[in-house]
């Protein structure tokens, strides 16, 4: 390009990406019953781990308005509490609460992401528009914006590595959210551009604070924070009717293309539908970052013949993914709840010490039990080159993982190698009840029994729950 049309200030029509986008959110019809299926158990879930999260003060405290007598009554209420807010802040609150324990879905590829992070900014704009504006929204036309959020995310996700270029995933929920709450709020597909268009602009989060030796808790609040965000550029957009930045990714010089993205075109393996709230994996016995689940499930196989024998382990090998090693292999001491969280040897050494592992195991006190840094120190983690090939494969998207442990003595457990999940799409059958047990046990230990009675008794009735109103929905879980 020559020196004379950067400088033209001729306005490009809009890049492509942001009008495919655009497209598939007004236009796109949702067909797929499976995908309605899954988005119903992936609401129910995510609603489960935001009960979960209100057990944890360093979650609860960054709930409500914020600051001082910033409630807006009659506007969008937040799940487990009273609070009543704008839907911009609502969007902070839900998408916290969902992400808080990192036991909400996932979606694995060259990025990396939980696409049910959306929720948090389809939630608030969808209870608000129903309470404050009236409008006639069910939990189904939620799940239909849930299935085109996962759609948008996750496809982005499938080719394109936010993470190689030092930007966090949270980037993806902003511009999934951004997208379909532009729609929700009236904007058409030109609205959409311009709201995408500014999402692009923010640029990215970095992920500093995923990563040894920053790790820490802004890592479960960014997700609310990009649902916020989004909730900002929709309603400028659909509302304010904003001026649109059309070429905020191609631009030469100043585009995201070349600022952020080394140059390089987004690239695409499918075209949107819904394949991704199909494929969606699920965190269903452990509240562990995602590359680990297989770990710890061959962990918990392997209790019971090391539990009496921890202190003669020699050595003990984990085989992972590529991304497995790049980003949750950490050695030396771990600052926090967030750095426990996204380390494979401290998920692979509670399960082996005490046949569990849970969101309180780390805490404090957990981790300061000697035996888990003993067996840290005893682990190597090694890239087995097949689990990263299945892992991208399309028809696959397996997350292995295997273990063995050697003891004093020379001898050995057995290799325990586990492909996929419970979570895993291939897994549905054996994994939907213990998820719903994971959401009934979530519920009960939060909320009155009598909406817990409720909504577990809706869940039975597919039809009856997505035929509620989004508000009546919402307000089963005021507590």
């Amino acid at each position: 390009m020559s020196h004379f049309d950067i400088r033209s200030a001729v306005r490009p029509d809009p890049d492509q990406p942001m009008v495919d986008i655009a497209d598939y959110v007004i236009d796109a019809k949702i067909d797929s019953q499976e995908a309605y299926d899954t988005a119903r158990y992936m609401l129910l879930d995510s609603l489960a781990c935001a009960m979960l999260a209100m057990k944890f003060p360093d979650c609860v405290k960054h709930l409500g308005p914020l600051v001082p007598g910033g409630e807006l009554p009659g506007g969008a209420r937040v799940p487990g509490t009273s609070f009543e807010l704008d839907p911009v802040q609502a969007a902070f609150n839900i998408g916290t609460l969902v992400r808080w324990l990192d036991f909400n879905d996932t979606w694995l590829a060259a990025e990396w992401g939980h696409p049910s992070d959306n929720l948090g900014t389809i939630l608030a704009v969808a209870d608000y528009l129903a309470r404050k504006e009236g409008k006639a929204i069910t939990v189904r036309d939620v799940l239909g914006w849930a299935i085109k959020a996962h759609e948008i995310q996750g496809v982005y996700a499938l080719q394109n590595s936010f993470n190689r270029v030092g930007l966090d995933h949270v980037i993806l929920v902003r511009l999934a959210s951004t997208a379909v709450a532009t729609a929700m709020l009236g904007g058409g597909k030109d609205e959409v551009i311009t709201a995408v268009s500014h999402s692009w602009i923010d640029n990215g989060v970095l992920r500093t604070y995923r990563h040894a030796p920053n790790t820490g808790p802004r890592k479960s609040w960014a997700a609310g924070d990009a649902c916020r965000r989004a909730v900002i550029h929709a309603l400028n957009a659909a509302h304010k009717k904003v001026v649109g930045y059309p070429s905020a990714l191609s631009a030469k010089t100043w585009g995201f293309y070349d600022i952020a993205f080394k140059g390089k075109e987004f690239q695409f393996e499918r075209p949107f539908g819904s394949y991704v709230m199909e494929n969606v994996l699920f965190k269903i016995s452990f509240p562990a970052e995602f590359h680990a689940q297989t770990a710890v499930e061959c962990a918990m196989q392997l209790h019971g013949q090391v539990k009496d024998r921890i202190g003669e382990i020699e050595k003990i090998v984990i085989e992972t993914q590529e991304a497995g090693v790049r980003i949750i292999d950490k050695t030396g001491r771990l600052a926090n709840y967030a750095d426990r969280d996204h380390c494979i040897q401290y998920m692979v050494a509670v399960p082996l010490i005490f046949g569990r592992l849970t969101a309180s195991d780390y805490n404090d006190d957990i981790a300061a039990d000697p035996r888990i840094d003993a067996l840290r120190d005893r682990m190597t983690v090694v890239e087995n080159p097949q689990f990263t090939q299945d892992y991208f494969d399309p028809d696959k998207r397996y997350i292995g993982n295997s273990l063995q442990v050697f003891f004093n003595d020379g001898s050995s457990t057995d290799k325990v190698s586990i492909d996929y999940p419970i979570g895993h799409r291939k897994r549905r059958a054996e994994g939907i009840p213990v998820l719903m047990a994971k959401c009934e046990a979530a519920l009960r230990a939060h909320l009155p029994a009598e909406q817990a009675d409720r909504i577990m008794a809706l869940t039975q009735t597919p039809e009856a729950l997505e035929s509620l109103p989004v508000q009546e929905f919402m307000n089963l879980y005021r507590a």
